[in-house]
């Protein structure tokens, strides 16, 4: 029934703003076309220490991000000239394709206070044919995201299409990706019709099959079966996976099917070909060196930003 538990790795985002990373994973790269998946949170810090955390603007090919708050907010610009305040519940759908840069930044220190911060990163592989298509960014308010109850059951429907719920933020390939909130003992189980499923439980613990699983864990399942998870105490999953889209390389913060690719995307941030947000352009993140590591080469790439 379960293929593979994957347990969240921690990472550090600069300034010591550690994150759990749990995907790429060594043995699944990707689940469906979900290719990085960050845990970041709860964070409390000091007020002096809140510039600190900001993640500069750095650049991006090849895939969309999608940025999910639980608590507290973060501001994102990007080289389109957008400027968006990201609040718990919005839907922030960012798609890089042929090449953006932006930045997120925590400027409201209340969002920070008490723990408030914590949200989940996603990048979704682009399809070779949408992978150099022109950059986008939309924000998808609450309203326009459907939410389903039921008894000991809150679910809402991030992106894509799942139990008969479907909404308008577009996607580029078939996905789900949802939040879900359990009662203890409320059983749930996973949509049908997608060969790669997953749920990543960020907060509580379930049960599957007699065992229990907790925070920090994916738990991926075996096609074509349909699990039952049951809530061990107040719980909330992160649900999703989809069709995969074969083989991608990932270095850094750049994913593409092709390897050449990778490397004209480094050379085109280090000769600042990837412009800068217009109103976020006097500092960013340098190309990390990495002579030792060519892109696919199946060695540690340099810790990914969202």
């Amino acid at each position: 029934m379960l293929d593979l538990v994957i347990d969240a790795r921690p990472a550090d985002l600069g300034n010591g703003f550690g994150v759990k990373r749990i995907l790429p994973y060594r043995l699944r790269p990707m689940l469906g076309p979900f290719i990085f998946m960050d845990h970041a949170g709860p964070v409390q810090v000091t007020p002096e220490l809140i510039p600190a955390l900001d993640v500069l603007p750095h650049p991006h090919i090849g895939l969309s991000t999608v940025s999910y708050l639980f608590g507290g907010q973060v501001t994102h610009r990007d080289s389109l000239g957008v400027e968006q305040i990201i609040r718990p519940g919005e839907v922030n759908w960012m798609t890089a394709g042929s090449g953006i840069a932006h930045s997120e930044r925590f400027e409201d220190p209340a969002a920070l206070a008490g723990g408030a911060l914590e949200m989940l990163q996603t990048w979704v592989a682009l399809p070779e044919a949408d992978e150099e298509s022109a950059p986008s960014f939309t924000n998808y308010q609450p309203h326009e995201l459907p939410i389903f109850t039921d008894s000991g059951v809150w679910m809402r429907l991030i992106a894509g299409d799942a139990f008969g719920l479907r909404n308008g933020v577009k996607t580029h390939s078939p996905l789900f990706y949802l939040h879900v909130v359990l009662q203890a003992g409320s059983r749930f189980g996973l949509p049908r019709g997608y060969p790669e499923r997953g749920a990543y439980v960020a907060k509580g613990s379930v049960e599957v099959n007699g065992r229990t699983y907790g925070v920090g864990q994916l738990l991926v399942f075996t096609p074509g079966i349909d699990p039952v998870l049951v809530a061990v105490e107040p719980t909330t999953l992160m649900l999703l996976g989809g069709e995969p889209l074969g083989e991608r390389f990932i270095w850094w913060n750049f994913v593409s099917s092709r390897r050449e690719r990778i490397e004209q995307a480094k050379a085109d941030w280090q000769a600042g070909r990837i412009v800068l947000p217009p109103t976020d352009n006097h500092e960013f993140v340098p190309l990390p060196q990495d002579r030792t590591r060519p892109a696919g080469s199946g060695s540690p790439p340099p810790q990914a930003l969202s």
